[in-house]
């Protein structure tokens, strides 16, 4: 074999992702899937992952699977193998990993410590108390939610796959929202005060000492049409969007990414990997609601397909500590994500649904799986929640989601649940 040998640590639609890019690049002579799903086949072996992904026994197993198997680049796709400590586990073996430390990962594991780091290095951010105490947060839901009209935003702590954050429409909501994360299993909550504007997600690649941004996605994290109904991972995505101009992202790298970087530098952590900043654009300028150490899902989904140049040349430079000069380049156009999920998502979803997925969907198309598998029949079946991640490119950002959308429509996938407004500010942008 020649080329790189890179594994992909994880089983959704963002590895699916990544190894879809990785394998596209010419220096990359094997993509490992670990464990993948049915959409990764065609891409790359699969490796079962017996023990999981984010235990400690599992974090020795993929550690010594990686060393054993000569892997030159481990890219890790999940926050909780990241949480877990794979990295470290990697680096013990002088084996080279796209993606942070143990305790640069803290930043998304736990978002008290996320939120009282921001307080420390003065990163805009919204006011927040944290509180072990239901009674208390009880009180901070009541004064909150009087500041900003009954809104009040109230976060489980801990790692929650994008799914932990209740943006409550009063205190009564605010409340049951407190009681459910105690009721979890949550030692702490985070509650916030409301912050009205437009979210946008901003994806960073980071090698310790450079940060390069891509371009901004913006996401739907709510279930249903207009942004109504409860916080899953995400129903879709649209990039580019550029709802503030280059001296909007000028400002935001000053403000929260340049010093964020900085104070885990001043820590002992600094940050290798995708610092993810999911950004309110207020009248005051950006604030960070909060800090994911990967790349996002489905944000990626909707990037991958623009970049021109090699994925490879991009994870494994700042991997390695390289990324200076490192300038990766972008088709020209828009592209759009719509996901399929399974019914009852984000509950639990009813999963053995049989698909039907054309095998040509259009040349600027492409399906990214995250939860899918074979059935005994050798059939396409839904098994999790987010099934299908629908992507199309376009000239505009107006046809990449008519293509998306036109591509869904011939999918065969009963009970599917999709939004259908995806892109919906960035064309008021």
């Amino acid at each position: 074999m020649s080329g790189a040998r890179v594994m992909v640590v994880g089983g959704g639609g963002r590895e699916h992702a990544l190894a879809w890019a990785l394998a596209r690049s010419p220096r990359v002579g094997e993509v490992i899937l670990a464990p993948g799903n049915a959409g990764t086949a065609d891409l790359g072996p699969r490796l079962a992952t017996p023990l999981g992904l984010a235990t400690p026994e599992s974090v020795a197993w993929l550690a010594a699977e990686a060393e054993r198997r000569a892997v030159d680049l481990v890219v890790v796709g999940p926050e909780a193998p990241l949480a877990a400590g794979l990295v470290d586990a990697l680096a013990a073996r002088g084996m080279v990993a796209y993606g942070p430390s143990r305790a640069a990962a803290e930043l998304e594991a736990s978002k008290a410590h996320a939120k009282g780091f921001m307080q420390r290095y003065a990163i805009p951010t919204a006011d927040a108390v944290t509180t072990d105490r239901a009674d208390l947060a009880g009180e901070v839901v009541d004064a909150f939610a009087a500041r900003a009209g009954g809104r009040v935003v109230v976060k489980a702590s801990g790692l929650a796959a994008g799914k932990g954050v209740t943006v409550a429409r009063d205190a009564v909501e605010g409340r049951a929202a407190v009681a459910a994360a105690f009721a979890a299993g949550e030692r702490e909550v985070v509650i916030e005060e409301f912050l009205a504007g437009d979210e946008v997600s901003l994806l960073v690649v980071c090698d310790g000492h450079h940060a390069l941004p891509l371009p901004l996605v913006e996401d739907h994290k709510a279930a249903f049409d207009g942004d109504e109904g409860p916080m899953t991972g995400g129903m879709g995505t649209l990039a580019p969007v550029d709802p503030w101009g280059p001296e909007g992202l000028g400002e935001a790298m000053r403000r929260v990414v340049l010093p964020s970087l900085e104070g885990l530098r001043d820590e002992g952590r600094p940050f290798v990997g995708t610092l993810f900043l999911g950004l309110m654009l207020t009248p005051d300028g950006p604030r960070l609601l909060e800090y994911n150490v990967r790349f996002g899902d489905p944000e990626l989904q909707a990037l991958v397909p623009l970049l021109a140049s090699d994925a490879f040349e991009l994870l494994d430079g700042a991997a390695r500590g390289r990324l200076a000069g490192v300038r990766p380049a972008w088709r020209p156009g828009s592209c759009a994500c719509v996901v399929m999920a399974a019914e009852g998502y984000p509950g639990p979803p009813t999963t053995g649904v049989a698909i039907d997925l054309p095998a040509d969907l259009g040349r600027d198309v492409v399906v990214f799986h995250a939860g899918t598998a074979r059935d005994a029949a050798g059939r396409l079946v839904s098994a999790g929640g987010r099934v299908l991640g629908v992507t199309a490119v376009g000239p505009d950002a107006e046809s990449a989601v008519a293509g998306a959308y036109e591509a869904v429509d011939r999918i065969a996938f009963p009970g599917a649940h999709v939004r259908r407004d995806i892109g919906r500010r960035a064309r008021r942008w």
